[in-house]
């Protein structure tokens, strides 16, 4: 099977392509531009040089991951909507994962305790906690000194790994064959896709006064 990934939950703009079989999921091509304000100008390009690299086309595609946050609105909402856009072009499923999930799963091989972050914003972080890729936490958003629980190791966010006294482990953002990997059920149709803010927002309705 020939699976496009996307992810826009996280700084990193990352469009990849995995062949999946029964027994392996293998990389084939990666593009990832790291920048938080260019999702919807990067996205797009990444996907069309990351088929190019992997010498695929559009229509040989069969299924599509993304991931679903937790993240910013704007970033987040470029990811699954260019996600929904090409599985309606194409005519191919589209599963959603947590993006914690995608990076947590790529510790799996971690003994103990795995913490994954990623940038919240406003002196925040998203995280989730894992044991043997399998997530026991989370997600959440909090201060890093209020993240509850104890961990072995950290994962994630390069500026706020350092916030934990913790050894650091490599993944860095979801990578195309964690976020494949990180699929509960392949054999099932695909629920509708839900984005996951973890934030109520900022705007308000107004409440009329009543005299």
């Amino acid at each position: 099977m020939l699976i496009l990934t996307i992810d826009t939950a996280t700084p990193a703009v990352s469009a990849g392509v995995v062949r999946r079989t029964d027994t392996s999921v293998a990389l084939l091509a990666e593009r990832v531009t790291v920048d938080a304000r260019a999702h919807a100008e990067q996205l797009t390009p990444n996907v069309v040089a990351a088929l190019a690299d992997a010498d695929v086309a559009f229509d040989d595609l069969e299924a599509v991951v993304v991931g679903c946050g937790p993240g910013p609105f704007t970033g987040l909402r470029v990811g699954m909507a260019s996600a929904a856009a090409y599985g309606h072009a194409l005519d191919i499923p589209v599963h959603e994962v947590c993006s914690l999930d995608a990076i947590g799963i790529d510790t799996a091989d971690t003994a103990g305790e795995v913490l994954v972050v990623t940038d919240a914003r406003r002196r925040e972080v998203y995280w989730a906690r894992y044991r043997g890729g399998v997530r026991t936490a989370g997600p959440a958003v909090d201060a890093p000194a209020d993240v509850p629980g104890a961990a072995d190791a950290v994962a994630g966010s390069r500026e706020h790994i350092g916030l934990f006294d913790l050894p650091a482990l490599a993944p860095a953002y979801p990578t195309p064959v964690g976020l494949v990997r990180a699929v509960a059920d392949w054999t099932e149709p695909p629920a509708a896709l839900t984005p996951m803010y973890l934030r109520r927002p900022d705007a308000k309705p107004a409440v009329a006064s009543h005299r």
